[in-house]
């Protein structure tokens, strides 16, 4: 196989000639050097290997005895045919040999075809080097398209990298009134050149229709000179539309996306012809179906990052509320309570008969109040700077904390707890204040939905899955009506509660398991429920031996 190198292309005038007839080996070689060309010469296949292998030339002129053996790409090859004999023509192109001439041909034809082959040869490199130039300009556009999610900046991408890769005079980009992508427009000017006029942007309909007109075929509208050719109605539309007047050659693209055209780009030669190629017009399409697909996941993202903050907005307009809610409440639940601390020790006088059970439902109702407040405050803290005070803790005492708290209403309940006080010396780095509230929390809910004469189970042990950190999981567990099977991944969720809580009406806010399952977390943690309807729910909590 022989190949160009960069020694070849700067070997502009050397020839290797190989042909076995010593006469015509001469000939050919006087013939060549005459013209110009510096000549090596080999009389058979070693020799030819021999200066293949030594130099780089412009041209080999190779004799049909000696092609054999050989595929020739990148250099320019003319093969010396005896036309008088059974020389199969169609070995040519198997061999990589583009043309061939006469073993009888004279000097001034040999010269002639030696000239036009070299010729020809340089014009199909200059065209592959301007094809593989633009191909790597306009890849490069379609990179810039594809790095950002503005819409406006791919407008900007597309028309300036048209504008330079193709070495135009003036680009132009715009898109329809449509609901997959925005509405933009961009220029791009040849520096020197005034800008597009205001006007081109007006024709809306006329782009429309050319546009549609166009992606409906799987078309561009390519005119090579606005002077000449006048034979496509769709030309002279374009020339009329475009306010334009010194257009003289011009390329108008679609850009579509399924079945309608979403915009259309117009690319413009002001002072001469072009010939828009074949590859041209595929890379441009090929661009402009990138630019497509981008601008509508641009937009789409677009509307994406609009919505969510607007669902931020909404969220900190909420612990907004939630915060002055809980300020403009404890005021005035401080004082009901402290008033009714005063009149239990006497300070208004002797309490009447029956007033006393009047007074619990006061303070039950006080406490539940003052419960949901401090939820409420919770939640909006969390949503804040959420700041763990951290220190060793030993989980075990803060479970036996909770459960003395809580035994009292357990036992209104006749609901019985066990296992609270039977645990090892469990020391975790937590906030203990935090890690109250969460067990406070699920082991309130247990009770509230654990029927009389049920049971709540409470167990801690340490646990180690795989290469994992090691962590403390307490389980509770409860005898409870449970939590329908399509609900149970929504329990975390804020303000959600059970269908059979509600139904049930008993009490809440639906805040518990939130808040527990939000400082479990910030505390390198994980929580989570099972539940069997009509049967009961435990609730395990996996918190760190090492801390967050």
């Amino acid at each position: 196989m022989v190949q160009a190198s960069p020694e070849h292309l700067s070997a502009a005038r050397d020839a290797i000639i190989a042909i076995p007839d010593a006469e015509r080996l001469h000939f050919t070689a006087s013939v060549l050097k005459e013209a110009g060309f510096t000549v090596r010469t080999a009389s058979d296949a070693g020799a030819l290997a021999a200066e293949l292998e030594r130099n780089h030339a412009a041209v080999v002129l190779l004799d049909t005895a000696l092609a054999d053996g050989y595929l020739w790409e990148g250099t320019p090859v003319l093969l010396i045919v005896d036309l008088a004999g059974d020389f199969d023509m169609a070995r040519l192109e198997p061999w990589g040999i583009a043309d061939y001439v006469s073993r009888g041909a004279d000097a001034g034809e040999l010269a002639h075809r030696v000239e036009t082959l070299i010729g020809r040869f340089r014009e199909r490199r200059r065209i592959r080097a301007q094809a593989e130039f633009l191909r790597e300009s306009l890849r490069n556009v379609s990179a810039a398209i594809r790095g950002t999610n503005s819409p406006q900046q791919m407008a900007g991408h597309l028309v300036r990298g048209f504008g330079e890769s193709l070495g135009t005079d003036q680009v132009w980009f715009t898109t329809f009134q449509d609901t997959r992508v925005p509405r933009i427009s961009a220029q791009w000017s040849k520096p020197g050149l005034p800008a597009l006029p205001d006007t081109l942007g007006s024709y809306e309909d006329a782009a429309r229709e050319l546009a549609t007109s166009l992606w409906a075929d799987a078309e561009v509208l390519a005119v090579a000179d606005h002077e000449t050719d006048q034979a496509s109605p769709l030309a002279e539309g374009l020339q009329k539309w475009s306010g334009l007047s010194s257009v003289r050659s011009s390329i108008a693209v679609p850009v579509g996306d399924g079945d309608s055209a979403l915009g259309i780009i117009w690319i413009t030669q002001l002072d001469a012809p072009r010939e828009w190629t074949r590859a041209e017009i595929a890379l441009i399409q090929h661009v402009a179906g990138n630019l497509a697909h981008s601008l509508i996941q641009g937009h789409l993202i677009s509307a994406q990052v609009q919505v969510l903050q607007q669902l931020r907005e909404l969220d900190k307009a909420k612990t907004d509320f939630l915060a002055t809610v809980n300020h403009e409440l404890r005021t005035p639940l401080t004082s009901i309570t402290a008033y009714l601390d005063m009149i239990r020790d006497g300070a208004g006088g002797p309490v009447p008969p029956g007033i006393e059970s009047m007074m619990d439902v006061i303070s039950r109702n006080s406490d539940r109040l003052r419960r949901l407040i401090e939820d409420m405050l919770t939640v909006s803290q969390q949503d804040g700077s959420g700041n763990l005070n951290l220190k060793q803790v030993e989980l075990g005492q803060v479970l036996r904390i909770v459960v003395a708290a809580l035994r009292p209403l357990a036992e209104s309940r006749n609901v019985t707890i066990t296992g609270a006080d039977s645990h090892g010396d469990v020391k975790i780095q937590a906030d203990e204040a935090q890690l109250e509230q969460v067990f406070t929390n699920i082991v309130a809910n247990a009770i509230k939905f654990t029927p009389d004469g049920g049971r709540i189970s409470i167990s801690v042990m340490p646990e180690t899955a795989g290469e994992a950190s090691p962590s403390a999981v307490v389980r509770i567990a409860d005898t409870g009506v449970g939590i329908p099977e399509q609900e149970i991944h929504q329990v975390f969720t804020r303000f959600y509660r059970a269908s059979n809580a509600s139904s049930a009406a008993v009490p809440g806010s639906g805040l518990g398991l939130a808040i527990a399952h939000d400082i479990v977390h910030r505390h390198g943690g994980s929580l989570d429920l099972t539940s069997t309807l009509g049967s009961g729910t435990t609730v395990s909590v996996h918190l760190p031996l090492t801390g967050p």
